[in-house]
């Protein structure tokens, strides 16, 4: 999955909009955030993980973002001493929580470290073959001559450049410089940079100083930017700056949410009472399957068309403008038994007990009996 657009970084999750996934998404969706980097992994271990509880936070957080369209990458800070299991649970988290992408976090502990960076790789990359990965590291390669860029990026799709502009104020300077070292710097990778929404010292990024930093990502085409970081941002600097970031208008939206699921089940009795409720056969006889038998005290009818024909002299003539309500249910599964009233122009008072079978969250089966201000009236 590419990136485009703007992105965060979560360090730690419990911090963040008081550890709710749902405000977090909630709130990256409204800022028109398009994707979401989370700490999966630091070293061997995993992260975001409540080891009290036993309960890991990333997975809630994942499936809130996904809902808003949000994708969602881990990322890992890594050390060298164990490559081999640093890549290990890399793997296993990524697998595990299903990700759009994973991030290498390799700064100081890596430098003359080229075997075991080598080996990080080769591991990481053969246990996540299909998956996107980055390097987040240094903004200038040429301050760093001992650390293993070679080795790191032949092994991963993105380049995530740290710009942290921290006791300057030119953004945009740093940026053009950075993408300029690397493009002297083989091999390339396409370039997703990074820049500083967080408080060092007594400094402080400005409004213009983030605005500056993102159009100047636009303007040497990099298709995304990111943030660092989620909580430092909105509990440690003026509330502008947050702001800055969310009324940016990148020029793309977010992807679009996914579907919703079909309704379950156990929600047939809720859908066939808000079918009766729009006093619309079609609405009706769509909640069947196409050979769904209906059985009444007047007899019984077989197949969609008889009984979209049935609630049409139904809503006609037994209960014209109807509002219809559930007063009890049981059962579970695919046989579900319920009670409910109605009330009809005339006026008219209904009461009725249903059973009813499904077959591929449609109505196979309906029994079905109701009266009319006490008297028996036939079938619903």
């Amino acid at each position: 999955m590419s990136l485009v657009g703007k992105g965060y970084y979560i360090w730690k999750i419990s911090r963040c909009e008081g550890g709710d996934p749902r405000a977090i998404a909630r709130v990256a969706a409204e800022a028109g955030l398009t994707h979401i980097l989370v700490k999966v992994a630091d070293g061997t271990g995993a992260y975001n993980y409540d080891w009290q509880r036993r309960r890991d936070l990333v997975p809630p957080l994942v499936q809130a973002l996904r809902e808003r369209g949000i994708a969602v990458w881990g990322w890992q800070y890594v050390y060298g001493e164990d490559p081999i299991n640093e890549a290990r649970i890399a793997v296993s988290r990524v697998q595990h929580l299903g990700l759009d992408g994973f991030v290498i976090d390799a700064e100081v502990e890596y430098k003359n470290r080229h075997a075991e960076a080598r080996t990080y790789m080769r591991h990481l990359r053969s246990g996540l073959p299909d998956t996107p990965l980055a390097l987040s590291s240094f903004r200038y390669p040429s301050y760093h001559p001992r650390f293993p860029w070679k080795e790191f990026l032949e092994g991963v799709d993105i380049n995530m450049p740290q710009v942290y502009w921290i006791t300057s104020h030119n953004p945009g300077a740093q940026l053009r410089r950075t993408v300029a070292e690397f493009q002297r710097l083989r091999p390339w990778r396409p370039i997703v940079a990074t820049g500083s929404a967080y408080p060092f010292g007594s400094w402080r990024p400005s409004v213009a100083e983030i605005r500056e930093f993102m159009r100047t990502a636009q303007e040497l085409d990099i298709p995304a930017v990111n943030f660092w970081e989620w909580y430092q941002t909105r509990e440690r600097l003026p509330r502008e700056i947050w702001q800055a970031i969310a009324e940016y208008d990148w020029g793309t939206a977010p992807p679009p949410p996914p579907p919703p699921p079909p309704p379950p089940t156990q929600d047939m009795v809720e859908r066939y009472i808000a079918a009766l409720n729009t006093n619309d056969a079609d609405a009706v006889a769509a909640l069947y399957t196409d050979h769904a038998v209906h059985v009444n005290p007047d007899g019984t009818i077989v197949g969609k068309q008889a009984i979209r024909q049935w609630y049409a002299r139904f809503f006609r003539s037994i209960a014209p403008q109807g509002r219809f309500l559930v007063t009890q249910r049981a059962g579970e599964g695919h046989i579900l038994h319920f009670t409910w009233q109605g009330a009809a122009a005339g006026p008219k008072v209904l009461q009725g007990r249903d059973t009813i079978g499904l077959l591929n969250d449609h109505i196979a089966y309906h029994y079905t009996y109701f009266t009319v201000l006490g008297v028996p009236a036939g079938s619903a």
